[in-house]
């Protein structure tokens, strides 16, 4: 697919300048150049170009906030000064696998004052004697050449970094659901009203029992009255015979 098509489909219907990441490796450069790419992508700070045939980079759009350049795989063998004019704020620069022969060309990149990790990895700069020592003295602001540092230390990985944010995630998390002391206050004070409510119920229970003695204790009486009165019937009838 060309580079043009790549782009438009890499849109998704989106304006160019909302985009802040573009992906278009393996890709079709138009004979060697960049097309389809220009000053409207002034979003982006991750750009992929990786294995499209590239040879050089005159037509790369000014593209002031990109920090993450990538172009391995490709043909370019010099021309870097443009970076530094189009992309003063790389952080990361990958340009493994590409046709850097000599210091000179690389020493275009001293412009860029920002640019923390440069990889060469696989061109053919890398057999040069004392290679990696000429390249970090000559360009003394990069932390990182081919993923290490000068005393052979790995460059962290950004996953590992965006784990350890996550774990910092999941501690705040931790922390809110503990929740603030007040809310085991208010479940105490429903265990409060809990208990009240079981004296009321006490307290109705002993009034239906009082009230029940006094229906046992009418009967009774009732009781009474029938048999008194029958005892003055029997009277009257040994009377009268």
């Amino acid at each position: 697919m060309e580079m043009k098509k790549r782009i438009n489909l890499e849109l998704r219907n989106r304006a160019p300048e909302k985009v802040t990441e573009l992906v278009l490796d393996n890709c079709r450069s138009s004979n060697g150049e960049i097309e389809g790419l220009n000053d409207s992508f002034k979003e982006l700070e991750f750009l992929s170009m990786a294995n499209v045939e590239l040879t050089s980079l005159a037509k790369l759009p000014t593209l002031s906030k990109l920090r993450k350049l990538e172009l391995s795989n490709n043909i370019i063998s010099g021309g870097l000064e443009v970076l530094a004019e189009r992309c003063p704020n790389l952080t990361y620069l990958n340009l493994s696998g590409n046709k850097i022969k000599d210091l000179g060309t690389v020493e275009a990149l001293q412009n860029l004052k920002n640019l923390k990790s440069l990889d060469l990895f696989n061109c053919e700069i890398t057999n040069l004697e004392d290679y990696r020592d000429s390249i970090f003295e000559l360009l003394q602001q990069i932390t990182y050449l081919d993923g290490f540092d000068q005393e052979d230390n790995e460059a962290p990985d950004s996953e590992d970094e965006d784990d350890e944010e996550g774990d910092e995630d999941e501690d705040d998390e931790d922390e809110d659901e503990a929740g603030p002391p007040g809310e085991y206050e208010e479940e105490d004070d429903e265990d409060d009203g809990g208990s009240d409510l079981g004296e009321g119920e006490e307290e109705e229970e002993v009034g239906l029992s009082y009230l029940m003695k006094d229906e046992i204790q009418d009967e009774d009486d009732d009781d009474d009255y029938v048999e008194e009165g029958g005892d003055e019937e029997e009277e009257g009838k040994f009377v009268t015979g």
